[in-house]
């Protein structure tokens, strides 16, 4: 069983900035696709922004320009670097991997509360 494990987040202001860090048990090379999602209070599940390999990236309209995900092979972490953090971001976010090109995602962290709020 690949294990993920999310850390990272917290409580911040508007305007504020918060990384998220994603260890996973195995390699990057194994997985196709590497993700964050989002679910808020009352909505459903949403990725915010995906990764594979080769460097190419894609985020949804509402976070474009303010989040970055990033990975780092060598220490088996993703990144999701979050910029002008606004109310609406308030959500538990998770990581998840796969090594399917489609569909859903395989592996799953256990989510990390973030809290922007003044």
């Amino acid at each position: 069983q690949v294990q993920v494990v999310e850390s990272g987040g917290g409580l911040v202001q508007p305007g504020g900035s918060l990384r998220l860090s994603c260890a996973a048990s195995e390699s990057f090379f194994r997985f196709n696709r590497i993700g964050w999602h989002r679910q808020a209070p009352g909505k459903e599940r949403e990725l915010v922004a995906a990764w594979r390999p080769y460097g190419s990236t894609a985020y949804t309209d509402s976070v474009k320009g303010r989040f970055t995900i990033s990975t780092d092979n060598d220490k088996n972490t993703v990144y999701l670097q979050m910029n002008s953090l606004k109310p609406e971001d308030t959500a538990v976010y998770y990581c998840s991997l796969t090594d399917q090109l489609w569909g859903p995602y395989k592996y799953w962290g256990q989510g990390t509360q973030v809290t922007v709020s003044s």
